[in-house]
């Protein structure tokens, strides 16, 4: 806690709240109240609510589910279409109201379509958040796209337009010295898992301000139906410390502090506040911290990374996800993922995720090459790192010390025919590169010429990577990979793309690298161990058991990443791969009634079942009303 400079104080609103807590504990029947405990294992709730009440309860409303004998027991007869309609019943018709209108869109899916669906799906979250779950996970291929990416970034972008219901916490620069008391506004006593944004950059979009909470619900939309984390002890966050974007510091309707930003050590007190507040009331919560601007996303990271139960997707996840890929694209060479070190990579862009893929890839490398500070220096000397100002030498004045381990050195430049500052076109040219990773989010930085400078590359059979989100942000298209470098080539981008049909019966597949491979899995496995921290070893057993999941078969056909549909039995194989991790680096503690002990003497098969059994199903449970 050495990072907190300015010590809390107990306001008179949190002595209160904990008198209450204190009171409410010595109630057998209101300590039950919330506990958010009962769902995995399908006992029944017990409730302090009846009649429309209940049916204004997205946690708790069944609609037209809710059985005889509820309707009788919780006042609810009569106020129900008399019909008694099963889950798979109620999907049906909703998915009939979706279908609908997908065909009154008369130029197939587009920007509106997609807002249009994410209302109709946010409506029924505010109503029914078991049957909002049950429908994105039976659809989770079709509907992730609306949840999350790309759809997420249209939605931040009109948040203040489409916001109607409150969802989440917002914590801002006004509130310093009570968030201790705030966090106690929040109903639920147990929280597993928090994202986090202070809307700084979001997705390629830029500052965003309190709009970014969108992508906060987001990601916890895909924690609940890929990793099964209760939907009711997950907490998203909007951190307002203000916006630089001056189109909304004008706007009557901005629902955000309307001032520029905090900076210096009065962002970082704000920052530093929120974490022992939430780390206070809940101290086995996992922070995932999300679209942060670069300045402060690595800073942060180190800031909390060894105090605290947090990480940050865009340089970690990313990072994960890549790695994934780029041992796949190895494995789709017919060589061994032991053959990485070997790769030549030319990367587009040097952000916080371009550097936290930087930072990962050469650990992979040098863990290969044997982890010594010469497999290091070896490592570093794979990558040539392409910015808005071009190649990276050391010559480059005023470098950004996060990108300094990856400058090229000036006289070893010039011998390839290379300069500071030289274009991307020049430098694959000249490189010859196995993989072309680019993220810039900058939409069309790997043009024709570009690419068709990467035909030339020494690999047979080169990878291409535009993992900038959202879709307009991506470095090329499918289309464009494989219509100008050649069918052999492997393709990966953020967002999704459809397949290229190459003719006479070939397929050109389009790999999405998307990061809810991997957070939903690093989260529920950091949970389920018990893990104090998470730990690069945590983050790159995730990355390698990902790389793993795909086929010989699969890989040669150039598919390096699984089906979206597949993602709840990919993020079980994630947790296990961090959990096993976690014991062999001693930090697991265990989870409930799972202790240390117990989870290290755990096999692979009993080891599935334990984290499929804590996995959230959306299944309704049985309402029992109790008088407070």
């Amino acid at each position: 806690m050495s990072h907190f400079t300015s010590p809390m104080r107990l306001t008179s609103s949190l002595i209160k709240k904990l008198k209450n807590r204190v009171r409410a504990g010595s109630n057998p029947l209101l300590s039950q109240y919330r506990s958010f405990t009962a769902i995995e294992g399908h006992r029944p709730v017990i409730v302090h609510k009846r009649s429309l009440d209940i049916l204004h309860d997205p946690w708790f409303n069944k609609g037209t589910s809710f059985s005889i004998t509820e309707r009788d027991r919780l006042d609810l007869r009569g106020l129900l279409p008399p019909n008694v309609m099963t889950s798979d019943q109620q999907i049906e018709r909703f998915m009939a109201d979706l279908k609908r209108l997908e065909h009154k869109a008369r130029d197939g899916p587009s920007d509106p379509n997609a807002l249009a669906m994410w209302r109709i799906l946010n409506r029924l979250h505010d109503r029914n958040e078991t049957m909002y779950y049950k429908v994105l996970i039976a659809k989770i291929a079709e509907y992730a796209p609306i949840v999350y990416t790309p759809t997420v970034g249209l939605v931040c972008q009109n948040y203040s337009g489409l916001f109607r219901r409150p969802r989440g916490m917002y914590f801002s620069a006004e509130d310093r010295g009570e968030m201790m008391s705030m966090v106690y506004n929040w109903p639920a006593d147990q929280v597993d898992m928090i994202v986090v944004t202070d809307g700084s950059r979001i997705l390629g979009l830029g500052d965003l301000g309190v709009q970014g909470i969108g992508i906060s619900i987001g990601k916890l939309d895909l924690y609940v139906a890929a990793a099964g984390i209760n939907p009711q002890r997950v907490l998203p966050v909007m951190i307002d410390v203000g916006t630089d974007n001056e189109k909304l510091l004008k706007d009557p309707l901005y629902l955000g502090l309307q001032r520029h930003r905090l900076d210096g050590d009065e962002y970082l007190a704000v920052i530093d506040e929120f974490m022992e507040a939430v780390f206070t009331r809940w101290p086995h919560v996992i922070v995932q911290f999300e679209d942060f601007q670069s300045k402060w996303a690595f800073q942060l990271l180190q800031r909390y990374r060894n105090t605290f139960r947090m990480f940050n997707d865009d340089v970690q996840g990313t990072a994960g996800v890549a790695i994934a890929g780029l041992l796949g694209a190895v494995r789709a060479q017919g060589r061994q993922m032991i053959d990485f070190p070997k790769q030549k990579i030319v990367v587009a862009g040097a952000g916080s995720a371009g550097l936290g893929v930087l930072n990962a890839a050469r650990k992979t490398m040098a863990r290969m090459l044997g982890n010594n500070e010469h497999a290091f220096e070896s490592a570093g000397r794979q990558f040539w790192v392409v910015d808005a100002n071009g190649l990276i030498t050391d010559e480059r004045e005023n470098i950004d010390p996060d990108a300094l381990p990856f400058a090229r050195k000036a006289k070893e430049i010039h011998r390839q025919g290379l300069r500071e500052g030289a274009s991307l076109v020049e430098v694959v040219q000249q490189i010859k590169p196995d993989v072309l990773l680019g993220l810039s989010a900058v939409g069309g930085l790997f043009s024709k010429e570009v690419l068709e400078a990467l035909r030339g590359s020494t690999s047979t059979r080169p990878a291409i990577f535009a993992m900038s989100n959202p879709t307009k942000n991506a470095e090329c298209t499918a289309e464009d990979a494989f219509s100008v470098v050649g069918e052999n080539v492997v393709f990966a981008s953020g967002s999704p793309f459809n397949d290229v049909d190459l003719g006479n019966g070939h397929i050109g597949h389009c790999n999405q690298g998307n990061n809810m491979y991997l957070f939903p899995g690093i989260g529920l496995g950091t949970l389920l161990s018990g893990s104090r921290i998470i730990s690069d070893g945590m983050l790159q057993a995730a990355a390698e058991c990902l790389a793993a999941y795909m086929t010989d078969e699969e890989v040669l056909k150039g598919i390096i990443y699984p089906s979206i549909s597949s993602i709840r039995d990919i993020t079980k194989e994630v947790a296990i791969a961090v959990i096993k991790e976690a014991i062999v680096e001693d930090l697991a503690e265990g989870y409930r009634e799972m202790d240390a002990r117990e989870l290290r003497k755990l096999n692979q098969e009993e080891m599935e079942e334990y984290v499929l059994n804590n996995m959230w199903c959306p299944e309704y449970s049985t309402l029992v009303y109790k008088n407070q």
